[in-house]
């Protein structure tokens, strides 16, 4: 069982989640981007989800549907704007929505501790208003805890190579 605990921090526009896991960095990026085991994990508590495209590499695109457990669909679209195997994938996410998007940068580093990863997002919103919204309107803190949760579980059924 995995007991470490997300750590939330945020700085006007910028939120940082950070937490460790009882995993080897190589098997922590892999969870992260092998879309058979992303769609284990992805998204808090209760929510599916259906990859339509998924290309992990500079330059690539990940889109995908978030299927909540109300029924409600939350589209998504992940531009990777730089990935360097296996200490950081940066991503530009957007959600396809015609009225009012959702946009904001991404930087995730992997960094090994031993046996162990230290994993931290960085999300740049475009302002302090557009993070409250995301944050308010979404429960992005709380959903952000819930995935990173649900990627330690999956880790502890991965085999490791």
């Amino acid at each position: 069982m995995n007991k470490h605990k997300t750590s939330v921090e945020r700085n006007g526009s910028e939120l940082t989640l950070t937490r460790r896991f009882d995993a080897p960095r190589e098997l922590v990026w892999e969870a992260w981007t092998n879309p058979d085991y992303l769609a284990q994990w992805w998204g808090p508590d209760g929510f599916t989800l259906s990859i339509h495209e998924c290309e992990i590499k500079t330059g690539g695109i990940w889109r995908f549907m978030m299927h909540g457990p109300d029924g409600t669909d939350f589209p998504n679209k992940m531009k990777y704007e730089e990935v360097l195997k296996p200490e950081r994938l940066c991503y530009h996410n957007t959600d396809d929505a015609e009225v009012d998007p959702i946009s904001f940068v991404v930087t995730v580093t992997f960094e090994p501790i031993g046996e162990q990863t230290d994993l931290t997002m960085k999300f740049k919103f475009d302002s302090e208003q557009e993070l409250n919204r995301v944050v308010d309107q979404f429960g992005a803190i709380e959903g952000g805890k819930q995935t990173l949760s649900r990627l330690a579980k999956v880790l502890e059924s991965m085999p490791v190579k």
